[in-house]
């Protein structure tokens, strides 16, 4: 960890929300006048789209899924979270998504990589979002160089629910093909993402107040107001937590590291969490 360069990084799996979560902060940074290095884990992927279709063609499961390690370059990040800490900087590339369209226009291809390039110059921070912001195996310990580590962990169920609503609705696959999908990454989670969440600081599960017993016959996500946010903190004494159940309307404490809030106020929980961690950060790093 880098009090001259800070890291933050943002971990969860795919449909978990951690985009959101990624936009909530970028908000933050704004707000205060922090110019931070924005890297998506996606851009770490070892195959690009095309060549991820010829491995699920041949039944190569294992070797396309985005959330094992061996599918993803865990080294490049591990140096780029080590450059950065040191340097404040380090090499990164972006994936290209059909909504890219800054990068499509600029002649490069949905479902592919940009070229490996260097971060911008003299950011203040570095933040991550993506699957391995928390990685800690025999080989690589990614958690080790993040100054505040955050997970968003949905209850599985209703992490599979917005998975199935966003890839059918936005990205035109169907049903079947997301329900094998998660099928497919089902071991790799188990053994790649969620032992990230031990390492955490702070993490954000959402829980549904309907029935998600069944969640491939569920049509539509819980909202916001049908769920409740569970907060857990690793060491409680970081934040003023008789603040934040006076500041967030129906909030109440399930343990004495843990605050429970209405699904509605996620955002406004983030804020006061995040700001004085962030600010806390920056307020140790010296300025040249």
């Amino acid at each position: 960890m880098s009090k001259r360069h800070p890291i933050i990084a943002v971990t969860g799996s795919s449909g978990a929300g951690t985009t959101t979560t990624g936009e909530i902060f970028s908000r933050l940074f704004a707000g205060e006048g922090f110019r931070a290095a924005m890297v998506s884990g996606d851009s770490f992927h070892r195959y690009n789209r095309q060549q991820m279709a010829r491995l699920a063609a041949k039944g190569q499961f294992g070797e396309r899924n985005h959330f094992a390690l061996a599918a993803n370059h865990i080294d490049k990040l591990e140096a780029l979270f080590y450059d950065y800490g040191h340097t404040g900087s380090g090499q990164f590339r972006q994936y290209v998504h059909d909504e890219e369209r800054q990068l499509i226009e600029a002649g490069y291809k949905p479902g592919t990589f940009t070229p490996w390039g260097p971060l911008a110059p003299d950011t203040d921070l570095l933040f991550y979002e993506g699957l391995h912001g928390g990685v800690v195996s025999e080989a690589f310990n990614i958690a080790q160089y993040v100054d505040l580590l955050v997970g968003v962990v949905p209850i599985v169920n209703l992490e599979w629910i917005q998975k199935i609503h966003r890839d059918t609705n936005r990205r035109g696959y169907s049903q079947e093909a997301v329900v094998q999908t998660i099928v497919n990454r089902m071991d790799d989670y188990v053994h790649d993402i969620v032992p990230q969440f031990a390492h955490t600081h702070v993490n954000f599960q959402r829980i549904p107040l309907v029935d998600t017993s069944n969640p491939f016959v569920v049509r539509d996500v819980p909202t916001e107001d049908e769920s409740l946010i569970v907060i857990h903190f690793r060491e409680p004494s970081d934040v003023d937590l008789p603040y934040l159940l006076q500041m967030i309307t129906g909030s109440s404490l399930s343990r004495h590291d843990t605050i429970v809030i209405p699904g509605t106020k996620l955002s406004l929980a983030m804020d006061l969490i995040m700001r004085p961690l962030v600010s806390e950060l920056m307020a140790h790093k010296p300025f040249a």
